[in-house]
């Protein structure tokens, strides 16, 4: 099969983060390819990208933390894309497949990428590889907020419900057989509906806070995908069950941040700290839920968002539309057709 490999590929790089991630993007027709690409490890895939979706954890990382980066250096994690060959027996030259590659490789916004085996998954039968490439990360991780700590019957509030991991979290949720409570601004409240969520906030007209004291509704589950302040977090004792959880996936590698979940996590109940469990997760690639997500695509149960669709060279135009933090759904990028 290696011969069947070309040399070069196409890539959306950088080699520097001034002004932003979004204003340094340019293709590379000549981009080397990924290492090991033609030496494959045990239970790894060389995958040719079809499509891939930014994430916040690619500019967030990269705009703070560029010198942990070889340049010049392909961002993105989420994959969609088809086996070119594979050391996974189950895993066929030609077959469709989804997920994400690990930090710090990330690479999907090139022709080619190297993929573990928790991170390449094959896609069902009638799911779009344009739909699989949204999963990667949101999916997930709206998965892994929900389903451990979820059952069906279960009131569960999620803080932002138009972004990425709330359009998915709000269907996995309804998937569980959930009541679902969310928040968004005015524009999308339609949207939040359509997905399946019973009640919606309008933060822009809303004290969401308020809101939520006034209801006297009893959540078992809150997860929070903004993160902007901890008062949620703190107030959560008037609407989150004793035995409930509240979790957090948002925030950004900075000192302000790191100090807000310090005093979340060190500040005694005694003194006025927390008075109901919280817990920060952090994504752990596994092809089980990423399989059992694909499923329920399958059925129809949940589906990605899709607010916009760019070409390779446009993939500063998509970083600069997730920064602005408006996003419906996701952004997918094109970077080598199906």
């Amino acid at each position: 099969m290696a011969a069947d490999i070309p040399s070069t590929m196409r890539a959306s790089q950088w080699t520097s983060v001034s002004g932003g991630i979004e204003k340094n993007l340019k293709v590379n027709d000549q981009a080397p390819l990924p290492k090991k690409a033609k030496s494959l490890p045990k239970d790894h895939t060389l995958v040719r990208v079809s499509y891939t979706t930014p994430n916040p954890i690619d500019y967030k990382l990269m705009d703070t933390l560029p010198f942990i980066f070889s340049k010049p250096a392909t961002p993105c994690m989420d994959f969609s894309g088809k086996v070119v060959t594979s050391t996974l027996p189950h895993l066929k030259p030609g077959e469709p497949v989804f997920g994400k590659t690990e930090p710090p490789a990330f690479g999907a916004l090139g022709e080619y990428v190297v993929v573990g085996e928790q991170g390449c998954v094959p896609l069902p039968n009638d799911v779009e590889l344009k739909q699989a490439a949204c999963v990667g990360i949101t999916g997930l991780t709206a998965y892994q907020c929900i389903v451990p700590f979820a059952k069906a019957g279960d009131k569960i509030f999620i803080n932002g419900g138009s972004g990425g991991t709330g359009t998915f979290g709000i269907q996995i949720a309804k998937a569980v057989g959930c009541h679902v409570t969310t928040t968004c601004s005015g524009p999308n409240v339609d949207l939040c509906k359509s997905l399946g969520a019973d009640q919606v906030i309008d933060y822009r007209t809303e004290d969401v806070i308020a809101s939520l004291k006034r209801s006297g509704t009893q959540y078992d589950l809150i997860i929070d995908n903004v993160f902007a302040t901890p008062d949620l977090y703190w107030n959560a004792h008037h609407y989150l069950k004793p035995s409930g959880r509240f979790i957090t996936i948002a925030g950004t590698p900075s000192l302000p941040f790191m100090f807000s979940m310090l005093k979340v996590f060190l500040w005694p109940r005694a003194l006025g700290g927390g008075q109901r469990p919280f817990q920060f997760v952090t994504l752990a690639t596994s092809a089980e839920q990423y399989a059992h997500i694909a499923k329920w695509m399958q059925e129809g149960k949940v589906k990605a968002v899709i607010e916009q669709e760019f070409e390779l060279e446009e993939a500063g135009k998509a970083f600069e539309r997730l920064k602005s933090g408006r996003t419906r759904g996701k952004l997918v990028i094109k970077v080598a057709g199906e």
